[in-house]
């Protein structure tokens, strides 16, 4: 397994969190190979999220479709694809 782990900055949280809940969650929840996703505020203004898939292929497929699938008030800092060594 493979997750794409994102951190972002938010100008408007309200107007992100409901983009978040009625277009990227639903469009994750459909991709191959989803195991799990988790969206979490990361502090005022910030956001992180690790969403994991079966494959390296379709993790990284994610990870470059990260940037031109969020709201117009978030901005990405950071996105990396890791290998999962282990789950409970």
């Amino acid at each position: 397994m493979h997750a794409v782990v994102v951190d972002v900055s938010i100008a408007d949280v309200e107007s992100a969190e409901g983009e978040l809940r009625e277009r990227v969650v639903p469009m994750v929840s459909k991709m191959p190979g989803l195991v799990a996703g988790f969206w979490m505020e990361a502090g005022a203004g910030k956001g992180h999220s690790v969403v994991v898939f079966e494959s390296e292929a379709v993790a990284k497929e994610m990870a470059e479709r990260v940037p031109s699938n969020l709201p117009s008030s978030v901005t990405v800092e950071h996105v990396e694809v890791r290998r999962v060594v282990a789950r409970a």
